[in-house]
């Protein structure tokens, strides 16, 4: 004899937005909310929180790629156009960069910086989900992603995607926050980042809660060894 109030339908799943477990489904949808509430103050902010020092890392990744002219490189979660342009200057020019975000605000942000600095020709910009890639597969000789795998609900899929759109012998390069090592450092890290930051975001972009949300999106990613065991499931090699 049936239940004819049971549906059939397993327990829903759930995933992490910050400190909160919230359907799979909802995900994409409340972190678009977050950047679409911070993007005209995004860069700003990224200077305050990190009292410029985001600068140092985003060249050093540029500098780690080293990219030749003529590549086609994509950037996922590249809103404002921070890793594109730096990978068209190093380029001379010569080359493209297709900028992939969740949030159209944020492109919207980059496509005004694009235009202030020269850029257009050599720029596409797509709103697009990481974990479903509106490209070919074989596209992009690399792709980049800065301070944004950390917000896609399923990692595995994005790193899948990231994969399968690459060329051979192409690179995948990622920037992002992980575990610090040392109790001590960690610590006055959290200070920093639980008594500060949330209030830097109301200050400058007037928006307390979406900087609450980001540093508790860090807490919740893996460790680095974590990291790169799932990048290299992905079917990458030489992954450090």
């Amino acid at each position: 004899m049936s239940d004819p109030s049971d549906t059939g339908a397993g327990p829903e799943t759930t995933t992490h937005f910050g400190f909160r477990d919230v359907p799979e489904a909802d995900k994409a949808g409340l972190v678009r909310g977050v950047f679409t509430s911070v993007a005209s103050k995004y860069d700003v902010m990224n200077d305050a929180m990190s009292l410029g020092v985001h600068r140092i890392w985003k060249d050093a990744m540029a500098d780690w790629l080293a990219p030749r002219q003529g590549m086609d490189i994509l950037d996922l979660a590249g809103g404002t156009g921070d890793i594109a342009f730096r990978m068209l200057r190093r380029m001379k020019g010569v080359g493209h960069v297709t900028v992939c975000d969740l949030t159209e605000s944020m492109l919207v942000e980059g496509r005004k910086r694009a235009e202030a600095a020269g850029f257009g020709d050599n720029l596409a910009w797509v709103t697009g989900d990481a974990m479903k890639l509106p490209f070919a597969a074989n596209s992009f000789d690399a792709v980049t992603m800065a301070f944004g795998i950390r917000n896609v609900t399923r990692m595995e899929d994005c790193l899948s995607e990231i994969y399968r759109v690459l060329r051979p012998g192409g690179r995948f390069l990622c920037l992002e926050f992980s575990h610090i090592p040392g109790a001590g450092l960690q610590k006055l890290y959290d200070i920093y980042s639980f008594n500060v930051i949330h209030k830097l975001g109301k200050m400058i972009a007037g928006d307390a809660d979406s900087y609450q949300y980001l540093v508790e999106s860090i807490r919740n990613f893996p460790d680095q060894d974590t990291f790169v065991a799932r990048i290299r499931a992905a079917g990458f090699v030489q992954v450090k």
